[in-house]
């Protein structure tokens, strides 16, 4: 995971997501590519209308003319006769009447042929125009439809995706500023490096809250580099330090597995550890909110019975949450509250089982005998429980944090890190720490207060939140 090739991934992503716009145009286009073939569609039946307009005229103009000449012949002829005689009156009369037979009979042929001739002309007309219409209308449509859809579809992956890069950025903006103050402080007094530049890296990485062993490390690793001979700017020091940042941290974190371990068949029991006060019910209530949201059947363990309102402050996540819960009495054993619950899980299909569990440090001896009673109980009624035992840390307690998760996992088989209160700390820098000294993968991380802010850890979206504006890519 090179730190430039993740800042480079991050802007192919930012630009990608104009991508919506260009399915925009192309909508368009295609919508203009219908209302052509309606345009079209539109001529050929003002074409039709003309058409017919013009063989109406035509014919009217016909029948007027040959009307005018058949009648204009016959009275010509039937005044010669009658000047020349009055004995043939009578066979003008019969001319005459014979004459207008003949032109209502021509008229009337007239007006069949050209009146059969235009209504083939309008119906060839207008079945080309139907056709085309609905053929351009139904490309037309299927085209939009298609690619509404695939709009749509990537606009939902954009969108999913952008919310996330949002919650990052936003919760790790006061450790990126926290973090980028102290390294515009050490660089401004960068000259050449020495003895005290490393000296000085070794205060700003300890204060960035990323541990004595990490800064210790880096340091080192950068001597290895023939300090520093090929940055000749304050910006390309601090990109060669950020690089070695990650790049430690991307070592220490080899075949990790940040995601749940869930079970291959039935529940998937998870146990969440910690110190009083770290947020543990907190956690298990915004997770199972976002576990019964994909579907899952969730069941809540309330074993912190010596907690005063552990309990009920879990009741009331399981009802906002639409969830169950196992409860015992107050000062109860809480071994007897896992007994019910896994056993419930088991009987009743449930899809997971949170169990939260008591933070009593200053009862150190008893707090890990108590897990470890807890341990055997679900062991015992399901072979490989637990799938997860989660370590809650608070990120606003910077070192004191990493000491409690040094504790607990030797007390303890701690599988991953839940780091909540992310947002308002600027002690971010306490990830690298945790993964570099414990080897243990941070699986959760809450951005913020709502119930969708904790989120599933990305080391990517961790890295670039915590570092930019800090770095430039070429």
């Amino acid at each position: 995971m090179g730190l430039f090739d993740i800042f480079r991934r991050r802007h192919k992503k930012e630009q990608s997501v104009e991508q919506p716009s260009t399915q925009s145009t192309t909508t368009s286009a295609v919508t203009s590519e219908s209302t052509t073939g309606s345009l079209s569609a539109n001529s050929l039946t003002s074409l039709v209308t003309s058409t017919s307009q013009s063989i109406s005229v035509s014919v009217s103009e016909s029948v007027s003319e040959s009307t005018s000449l058949s009648v204009a012949e016959s009275v010509s002829s039937s005044q010669a006769e009658v000047s020349e005689t009055e004995s043939v009156s009578v066979a003008v009369s019969e001319s005459v009447t014979n004459s207008e037979q003949t032109v209502a009979s021509l008229v009337e042929q007239s007006l069949t042929q050209v009146a059969g001739s235009s209504q083939s002309t309008i119906s060839s007309v207008a079945s080309l125009t139907s056709t085309s219409t609905s053929e351009a209308a139904n490309e037309g449509s299927a085209t939009v439809e298609d690619t509404v859809a695939e709009g749509s579809t990537v606009d939902e992956q954009n969108s999913a995706a952008s919310d996330e890069e949002r919650k990052y950025d936003s919760g790790l903006a006061k450790s990126r500023h926290g973090f980028g103050a102290r390294l515009n402080k050490f660089l401004a007094n960068f000259r050449h490096v020495d003895e005290d530049f490393f000296d000085d890296l070794e205060d700003m990485m300890i204060e960035s809250d990323v541990g004595y062993d990490m800064a210790m490390k880096l340091s080192d690793s950068l001597r290895e580099e023939v300090k520093l001979q090929n940055a000749k700017s304050k910006q390309d020091v601090s990109n060669v330090i950020i690089q070695k940042m990650v790049e430690l941290y991307d070592a220490a974190g080899e075949d990790e597995q940040s995601g749940i371990n869930f079970a291959k068949s039935g529940p998937t029991v998870i146990m969440f550890v910690g110190v009083n006060g770290a947020g543990k019910t907190t956690t298990i209530g915004k997770m199972a909110a976002r576990y019964k949201k994909q579907g899952k059947k969730v069941l809540l363990a309330a074993a912190d019975t010596f907690r005063a309102g552990a309990t009920e402050q879990l009741d009331v996540w399981a009802k906002r949450d639409g969830v169950d819960i196992v409860t015992g009495p107050e000062n109860g054993d809480p071994a007897a509250v896992v007994f019910d619950g896994v056993k419930k899980a088991k009987d009743e299909g449930y899809d997971i089982l949170f169990v939260d569990t008591a933070g009593r440090l200053q009862n150190k001896v008893n707090l890990m005998n108590e897990l470890a009673k807890m341990k055997r109980i679900l062991t015992r009624e399901i072979p490989d429980a637990p799938h997860e035992v989660l370590l809650v840390l608070d990120a606003t307690t910077g070192q004191n944090a990493l000491n409690q998760a040094k504790l607990f996992k030797e007390s303890t088989d701690v599988t991953g890190i839940v780091l909540t209160k992310l947002d308002g700390t600027a002690r971010g820098g306490i990830v690298l720490a945790i993964r570099n000294e414990l080897h243990l993968p941070v699986k959760f991380v809450g951005l913020g207060e709502k119930v969708d802010d904790l989120q599933a850890f990305d080391a990517g979206e961790f890295v670039y939140g915590l570092f930019k504006g800090l770095v430039t890519t070429d």
